[in-house]
């Protein structure tokens, strides 16, 4: 969620009763440091920073998190023990998100107070078992509060996900379409106009595993060969530098990180950074068509941008009636 869950739309979610992540993980610290205060002045709701422990300027937002009292953490690739330990003295809920049951069982192990559980429908970086089967799987390995994600988008989804056990659900690709979201419409249009089978998986992109909408661009991707890759990537590391004001050690250090944290190859940790200056030409530029765009599958099948305020009020409406269904049915055959 770079670049889209900004100030405006997490405090836009918290307001309307959900509770929002602020994406820092494309952001150099003063930059993130500023979204924090922003969303301060936007909400006077409890809210959460997501960030990778190991991008450049992390230090000074974990420090921020804890001086400025947030709620909560949100993070997945190459978690850092210290850190980690550090939330968890200040009171800092952490809610690391995993796409694989060893994943999960790891970040319990090092402090998780809960854990948001993506399926493969998920958009963006995603494991290879679907929501329903990982949800099960690490329920009954782990004793903290999970959470869903991947192929919600309504009520009904979250009665299914509660009946199933998890605590509640996540979602990214429905609060991206939505009016506060500050994806440019031409983007959400594209995103109103894909069809499921549209949306795949790729490791071309960047290393990993990344649910995107196949347009021409990522089908050209998806087709290239290693140098001509190796090439993309290069060129979009310097843009990524630029974009964070980072040095080059800072990004050699996040690229031994992931090394470390990812067991990804060498080859994979320079893909890698790809991602942020190629979704941004589609996600903060406008250009659908010339970039990438990250999506759970749910985008299929979603057909409309309400407020988040509105988006919340459905969703409840119809847990209510979904709750309401499967108590009669459960009255009945008792």
């Amino acid at each position: 969620m770079g670049w889209v869950a900004t100030p405006e739309l997490v405090a836009a979610s918290c307001n309307a009763g959900a509770f929002g992540f602020l994406a820092l993980a494309t952001a150099g610290p003063d930059e993130a440091i500023e979204m924090i205060d922003k969303t301060l002045e936007l909400t006077d709701k409890p809210f959460g920073i997501n960030f990778h422990m190991f991008q450049p300027g992390a230090e000074q937002i974990v420090e921020a998190v804890i001086s400025k009292n947030i709620k909560a953490v949100s993070y997945s690739r190459s978690p850092t023990a210290d850190f980690i330990s550090k939330f968890k003295k200040n009171g800092v809920i952490c809610i690391p998100t995993v796409g694989a049951l060893k994943h999960a069982l790891k970040a319990v192990d090092l402090g998780a107070d809960a854990l948001v559980i993506q399926g493969s429908e998920g958009g963006g970086h995603t494991g290879s078992t679907p929501t329903t089967l990982l949800l099960s799987s690490v329920l009954q390995q782990v004793e903290v509060p999970v959470i869903a994600a991947g192929g919600f988008r309504d009520g009904a989804g979250l009665a299914a996900a509660l009946a199933w056990g998890a605590a509640g659900i996540a979602m990214g690709t429905r609060f991206m379409m939505t009016q506060e979201s500050p994806v440019p419409q031409v983007t959400k249009d594209a995103y109103l106009s894909a069809k499921i089978e549209e949306i795949k998986i790729t490791k071309k992109f960047d290393g990993l595993p990344h649910r995107l909408i196949f347009n021409k661009y990522i089908q050209k991707i998806d087709r290239s060969n290693p140098l001509s890759l190796l090439l993309i990537s290069l060129s979009s590391a310097w843009r990524y530098k630029q974009l964070t004001e980072s040095s080059f050690k800072d990004l050699l250090k996040a690229f031994f990180a992931m090394l470390r944290g990812d067991d990804l190859t060498i080859s994979q940790s320079i893909m890698s950074a790809n991602s942020p200056a190629i979704i941004q030409k589609a996600m903060v530029e406008g250009f659908p068509n010339e970039g990438a765009m990250p999506s759970g599958q749910v985008a299929g099948i979603i057909n409309n941008i309400p407020t988040c305020s509105e988006l919340i009020m459905q969703i409840m409406r119809e847990f209510e009636l979904s709750y309401t269904r499967f108590k009669e049915i459960g009255e009945a055959e008792s």
